[in-house]
């Protein structure tokens, strides 16, 4: 009797701190619990081999207890949503919805601020958020720290971007996750305004390969009134943790009850090409709020752009990115301009030839000039036309073909 006793205890108990739910297929399981200081954790697995350890979660406020322990569970709600439904543009005209939920409600011992955290989980992966609903304790807000945890089991290949606040127009890194280190990467790369945040800071999405050949995906869905998320590696444990893009005083979001987070996500697959056409993160976006989407018409289209990039054409008229000689300040061209009226053209032909609908064209002006100051650095983009773009022209004589 006794021993029944102690098993129905340890039963109860284990239900008040930890909870399971699964992916509609049953391939991904995610376990929620709260450790030993009340603070809430969760695991993820994939046929049945953990791929994301035990990562513990919690939110730092301004001038605010932080909501990081001491939790106790309320209630827990599970339920399983299956729908359909069409996107205004996209590769697909129907999308399906297809997750189970998993909504465990905290409060905070001391402070008695509520919090829920909301588990989905798709057969391509999990995505959670933080949700804060309307109380007394709990009205305006200011977010200074969100501390979410991505612990990895593996060190995997990682394909990666450093954590720059003000660009993401760098070429990809492929390392370890041990090797990662912005310290190392060569920054002479032509991007004006750098705001690298450390050596070991990472911009999302995050793309993995494990040494066994899974993949995973970090990334963040529904980013409305919050900032976006980079991460910070420990590059020796195999961890990873939210960080959050400041403002100019350093504060990260400015809420008011009820609100949510955006949501993070882990997609999983042992094929990438699961992870590049899920849907997971549309299903997860807000619902268009635009009642008539009837004017909108999507369109393929081509540009003189991508030619600027490997190097065949300049983006400015002299080539130099100042559009100026140093000495004399006149315009002298390279003769390697891409924005021009004879080049314009013979995107045209190509677009109506091969079936595409417009043209972008980019490089109308003369490029940078000395003026407005960012950081140590000074910008401003020139409104003076270049001399080889004939735009009036073009828009007299639209070719027939478009």
């Amino acid at each position: 009797m006794k021993h029944l006793l102690f098993l129905f205890m340890a039963f109860v108990l284990n239900t008040a701190y930890s909870q399971n739910i699964q992916s509609p297929s049953k391939k991904i399981a995610v376990n929620f619990k709260l450790t030993a200081n009340g603070q809430p954790s969760y695991s993820i697995s994939y046929n049945k081999k953990q791929v994301i350890s035990e990562s513990t979660l919690g939110i730092k406020l301004k001038e605010k207890p932080a909501l990081d322990a001491n939790f106790e569970i309320d209630s827990v709600k599970n339920s399983s949503f299956n729908a359909s439904w069409k996107p205004v543009l996209g590769e697909q005209a129907t999308i399906v919805n297809h997750y189970n939920e998993l909504i465990i409600a905290l409060s905070q011992k001391e402070t008695h601020i509520k919090l829920n955290i909301i588990f989905r989980v798709f057969d391509e992966g999990v995505a959670f958020r933080y949700d804060f609903p309307k109380q007394k304790d709990l009205n305006y807000f200011i977010i200074s720290d969100e501390v979410s945890q991505f612990n990895l089991t593996e060190n995997n290949k990682v394909f990666w971007l450093p954590g720059d606040f003000d660009s993401q127009e760098y070429v990809y890194n492929e390392t370890k996750f041990s090797e990662i280190d912005n310290s190392k990467l060569n920054l002479n790369n032509g991007i004006g305004v750098k705001s690298i945040a450390g050596n070991f800071i990472v911009q999302s999405p995050l793309m993995m390969k494990s040494p066994s050949g899974l993949y995973l995906n970090i990334f963040e869905a529904a980013v409305v009134n919050y900032p976006v998320m980079h991460l910070d590696a420990e590059v020796k444990s195999n961890k990873l943790t939210s960080h959050l893009v400041p403002n100019a005083i350093g504060d990260k979001a400015y809420l008011q009850a009820p609100c949510v987070s955006p949501w993070r996500t882990i997609m999983i697959s042992n094929d990438a090409r699961d992870i590049v056409s899920s849907k997971m993160i549309l299903n997860l976006n807000e619902p268009c709020k635009i009642d008539d989407t009837s004017y909108i018409k999507p369109m393929k289209y081509v540009g003189i752009w991508w030619e600027m990039h490997v190097g065949k054409s300049t983006w400015d008229y002299a080539g130099s990115q100042n559009a100026q000689n140093v000495l004399t300040k006149d315009l002298l061209p390279s003769g390697k301009h891409g924005a021009t009226t004879e080049n314009t053209k013979r995107y045209i032909d190509f677009a109506a030839k091969n079936g595409f609908d417009g043209v972008l064209v980019e490089g109308w002006n003369v490029g940078w000039k000395i003026g407005l100051a960012i950081g140590k650095k000074k910008f401003s983009i020139s409104r003076r036309l270049i001399p080889t773009l004939i735009l009036m022209q073009l828009r007299l004589t639209p070719n027939p073909k478009m």
